[in-house]
């Protein structure tokens, strides 16, 4: 009997030889695009999108303080991040000057964390900071992707792309297989989407919890039988940097709801 590991290597390597024409060059689509008709209408409605319970968890964490700390996130951002400025936060990845270096959204939430507020700083993807981020990125909700893609930033976005075009792992697959060529196509009762990070943080139905954009690559390379990087680590944080610029003009979706 053929195991469910080796029908899922078999799908997709029939995919390779015999799916459609390589696109090499799209139309940003959000992942909605790709959606049933049901799972659109419960990510539009805030009382059924169940992505909504991580972003009152990352509030009541914006408004919470530290023992022995006078002020929360909110005292400096809103008491209900009214104060933040929203392009900014759908700008992110950034390059940092001061550290020169590439900075995600949940990092900049840890350092402020850290910096501002003297909390420890936390693992990246600790649910305390993906759900902060969820949070925080709900607040730019409806607002258009817009990542610096000159300066330093420009060669940093090619390294996501080499990265992204990567084979890895036992199937020798890279993202792009599935987000580029075969954009649409069934796999295993889903259609593959663009892979774009709009919706990030997003709640997946499969498997039931919050899902940041780390995490789901790491469920990606497991997929494909290959080791994934750490979370936080420079390989996903160019992948993410990558991902989100070839979103520009798409927009802010969080907490999507995805398969």
């Amino acid at each position: 009997m053929i195991s469910n590991l080796n029908k899922i290597i078999m799908i997709i390597g029939f995919m390779l030889v015999v799916g459609t024409s390589p696109v090499y060059a799209f139309e940003p689509k959000s992942g909605y695009e790709f959606l049933t008709e049901e799972t659109r209408a419960m990510q539009d409605d805030d009382f059924e999108n169940p992505g909504m319970v991580t972003v009152d968890e990352g509030a009541r964490l914006f408004q919470e303080k530290q023992p022995d700390e006078e002020n929360a996130c909110s005292s400096c951002h809103g008491l209900n991040g009214e104060n933040l400025d929203t392009k900014k936060i759908a700008s992110y990845p950034v390059f940092s000057t001061p550290s020169g270096d590439l900075v995600t959204l949940q990092e900049r939430v840890n350092h402020c964390r850290e910096n501002h507020m003297d909390g420890f700083p936390l693992d990246y993807d600790d649910p305390e900071l993906v759900a902060l981020e969820t949070f925080v990125r709900n607040l730019a909700k409806g607002e258009t992707i817009d990542i610096d893609t000159s300066g330093p930033l420009k060669e940093l976005i090619k390294e996501g792309e080499k990265l992204y075009q990567t084979r890895f792992g036992q199937i020798n697959m890279s993202c792009h297989h599935c987000h580029d060529q075969h954009q649409g196509q069934m796999l295993r009762g889903q259609k593959l989407s663009q892979g774009q990070g709009n919706g990030f943080p997003e709640y997946r139905l499969g498997k039931g919890r919050i899902t940041s954009l780390h995490m789901r690559m790491r469920e990606c390379f497991i997929a494909f039988r290959a080791e994934p990087f750490d979370a936080g680590s420079e390989e996903f944080r160019l992948i993410e940097l990558y991902l989100m610029s070839r979103g520009n003009g798409l927009k802010i979706e969080t907490p999507a709801v995805r398969f």
